[in-house]
């Protein structure tokens, strides 16, 4: 788009159906590096990811011709499949439905990049389910408990 100027900052999560503990150590930098591939090859930048073996964060500057919902949809796709034909996971695997999208301005990109990059020691504290409907609140974002991610309790 000619003349369009824009700054688009999204941190993107989303986790394994069932909150299951399923992304192994062993090759989440391979999924990670994956998921950067399908995102730049949708023609967005991605500045972080990463997460723990029930979900995962990645922070995207987006460029406004972007449908998120048609980019995250992709990366659970592709992702899931990637999984399944490199036999990662010994289980079913798959992405639960649903995510969350947050928005930040430029000046707040390094904090994001680094909650997103700390994600292991900040879950040692925090459990997702608490991380997640902080997210919610923070941003004022509606929802119904019943709406949420599947839970495991």
């Amino acid at each position: 788009m000619a003349d369009t100027y824009t700054q688009i900052y999204i941190q993107v999560v989303f986790a394994v159906k069932g909150r299951s503990s399923l992304i192994n150590h062993s090759w989440e930098e391979q999924l990670y590096k994956y998921i950067t591939g399908i995102v730049q090859n949708k023609e967005q930048k991605m500045l972080a990811i990463n997460g723990i073996p029930n979900h995962i964060h990645f922070l995207i500057g987006m460029k406004p011709t972007c449908c998120l919902s048609d980019l995250v949809r992709e990366v659970k796709k592709s992702s899931n499949d990637f999984i399944k034909e490199n036999k990662f996971c010994p289980l079913h695997f798959q992405w639960q439905s649903g995510f969350g999208a947050f928005s930040y301005n430029h000046s707040q990109l390094d904090n994001v990049i680094a909650y997103i990059m700390n994600q292991k020691e900040h879950h040692k504290k925090k459990t997702f389910k608490e991380e997640y409907i902080e997210l919610l609140n923070k941003f004022n974002v509606e929802y119904k408990n019943e709406y949420l991610f599947e839970w495991i309790e």
